[in-house]
């Protein structure tokens, strides 16, 4: 079976399983979204969606974010990991929005990859999620069963990235994104993969 024809199975079946994924991060608008994401890096979903609350109750824009101190912002997301990093490139990058884009998110990815503590995966689940603009962002999740299912050749993420690009509809690849992580954690995982009970790889793996 061609890789084409591969990608078409894989995804009639997540469309089956995860007909509207939704955004696993808790947020209220791009700005929410933004830093959500780059607190995920190295850190689950899970503990992000409990650490925001508290941050954005105290700042949920740029404006509120830069009033408050690299402590302040750091002990909040401590449990999130990277805490010192992190903590200096919100409110950095919340002072940039104010100062070069009147406090908002800007709009491209090229914008986007500028800021501060803002890699190409982060920016492109803004740009996906926040403006709708098709972007395919490769997680750890994505990377891993790309290369599981012959996809990619799993020799880093830029490649998987282009990989996936060319073997799937670009209206679709939003969705792909989000469906493709929460098929990982619920039927693929790294650790203690069952393959025969697994919907994608019971069949795909030789």
């Amino acid at each position: 079976m061609r890789k084409k024809q591969v990608a078409q199975k894989i995804q009639e079946i997540l469309d089956e399983l995860f007909p509207d994924p939704a955004v696993p991060l808790k947020h209220k608008d791009s700005y929410t979204l933004l830093i959500a994401v780059l607190l995920s890096a190295r850190c689950t979903d899970e503990r992000v969606n409990r650490i925001t609350p508290a941050l954005f109750a105290k700042a949920d824009t740029p404006q509120k974010m830069v009033t408050l101190s690299y402590e302040t912002i750091q002990d909040i997301i401590r449990p999130c990991g990277l805490s010192p990093t992190k903590s200096k490139a919100i409110k950095d990058l919340s002072q940039i929005l104010l100062d070069s884009y009147d406090g908002a998110v800007p709009g491209t990815l090229e914008e986007l990859e500028e800021l501060p503590g803002v890699g190409h995966k982060t920016a492109s689940v803004v740009m996906c999620q926040a403006f709708k603009e098709p972007a395919f962002p490769v997680d750890t999740h994505i990377h891993r069963l790309a290369k599981r299912w012959g996809l990619s050749s799993g020799k880093s993420v830029k490649k998987t990235e282009e990989d996936l690009k060319k073997l799937f509809p670009r209206e679709d690849w939003i969705r792909l994104h989000l469906q493709i992580i929460y098929f990982a954690r619920t039927f693929c995982p790294a650790i203690g993969h069952e393959v025969k009970s697994c919907p994608i790889c019971s069949w795909i793996a030789p």
